[in-house]
């Protein structure tokens, strides 16, 4: 079956997480990506967190699949011969260096363009072009404190938190993708490449859109009555940090199961939503609670939430978390257990829909990735194992043209 980006071919000029992100969901999809590295060096998640011996890190293998690596010296003539080369060929360039890179390198835009005008050229930056902090480096944390998360992250009474989830790298590799398969349709109508740009801040504070809003709120109400500090609380001027609540306005907590006392994990995610109120009061055994006003608003239950909380803590205590959920789904009830990482890698349904896939590497062996979180009726994602430093220089090079004797002269000018 022919994959639906099949003939794509993609030059990877990224490194670390946001870049290489985005380029394997576009090689998950069937693009030929090409991961340009430093001869003898590579990405510099090869070797970060190496738990296996002269293999590569998992940091790097579970971020790079289903990609070629071609390493190659841009320093050289003939290696910004290979690169020219390349360009002429390939419909996209992806890259995270600093400003002005590649620039330096040689490759202006304008350069790219007259070379290849259809090349659509994907960049990923800490802050956008003009930004007054454009020329500040960026890693994952930064760009979540830049973008909103952390201050909003956190309990009341505690410093602004950061996630553990990549709402700055990843996140930003996703935002792209979605950006050059814009361009490349853009380019099937006009035939014209572009530049296209992310910014890790601006991803993240894509996906803070809700605390935006509810800062404009605050503005005009100067109070947020789905927050815990509602009604009791003060606010100050700023959208506070709100825990554990919901943040799309339905009270919700992280509430402890059987066996807390040990397991760091053994919670659920409760949420009361006011449609599924009647249901939750029979699940709980407090049918009572149903048509009595103090219980049967968002409004009237709103200063006793914790109190509520606390009851359903106590229907918890003789249930684990899975019982509980077990219980709870009948009802139609919005909740979760708190999963570990052990317990989603070894989740079989997470098998099973090739969320969570087992790779086979010539030298790491085999290892847990994630899987595409895309599901298609039509396209089978395969999941193949990231690329050797430099393992496919020499076929890269024959595919742009290069006879087995110009070859051998590149590797002896240490080009490639």
């Amino acid at each position: 079956m022919s994959k639906p980006l099949e003939g794509i071919k993609i030059i990877d000029f990224t490194h670390v997480q946001a870049g290489p992100a985005c380029t394997q969901l576009l090689a998950w999809f069937g693009a030929d990506v090409i991961k340009v590295e430093r001869p003898g060096a590579g990405d510099v998640t090869r070797s970060q967190l190496r738990h296996v011996k002269d293999a590569d890190a998992l940091y790097f293998t579970m971020l790079n699949s289903n990609k070629r690596s071609l390493t190659l010296d841009t320093k050289t003539a003939q290696g910004k011969e290979v690169l020219t080369k390349l360009i002429k060929e390939s419909d996209v360039m992806v890259e995270n260096f600093g400003p002005g890179a590649l620039d330096r390198m040689g490759f202006t835009w304008e350069h790219i363009q007259s070379l290849n005008p259809g090349m659509i050229l994907a960049s990923v930056k800490g802050f956008s072009e003009g930004h007054a902090y454009e020329d500040l480096k960026v890693y994952e944390n930064v760009a979540q404190c830049a973008g909103g998360a952390a201050s909003t992250t956190g309990f009341w009474d505690g410093p602004p938190t950061v996630s553990a989830a990549a709402l700055g790298d990843s996140n930003t590799g996703m935002h792209l993708a979605i950006g050059i398969l814009t361009a490349l349709h853009q380019k099937v109508k006009t035939g014209k490449g572009q530049k296209v740009a992310v910014s890790m801040q601006d991803s993240v504070l894509n996906l803070c859109r809700v605390k935006l809003r509810d800062q404009q709120r605050l503005d005009a109400l100067g109070y947020l009555e789905e927050y815990p500090q509602y009604p009791h609380g003060e606010f100050s001027d700023v959208v506070p940090r709100g825990g554990n609540a919901g943040g799309g306005g339905q009270p919700g907590w992280v509430l402890k199961c059987k066996g807390w006392e040990t397991d760091p994990n053994a919670y659920i995610y409760f949420t009361i939503q006011g449609h599924a109120w009647a249901p939750i009061c029979k699940a709980l055994g407090k049918p009572e609670w149903i048509d009595d006003a103090a219980y049967n608003t968002a409004e009237a239950r709103q200063d006793k939430i914790f109190d509520i909380f606390a009851f359903i803590e106590t229907w918890l205590a003789d249930k684990t978390k899975f019982e509980a959920i077990d219980i709870l789904r009948k009802f139609d009830i919005p909740c979760a257990p708190v999963l570990s990482m052990k317990e989603i890698a070894n989740d079989p349904s997470l098998r099973k829909s090739g969320t969570v896939v087992e790779v086979d590497h010539p030298k790491l062996g085999k290892y847990l990735t994630v899987g595409s979180p895309i599901k298609f009726s039509d396209v089978e994602v395969e999941i193949t194992a990231s690329p050797l430093l430099g393992q496919h220089t020499n076929e890269v090079l024959a595919d742009l043209g290069y006879s087995q004797e110009e070859i051998v002269a590149l590797h002896d000018a240490k080009a490639v």
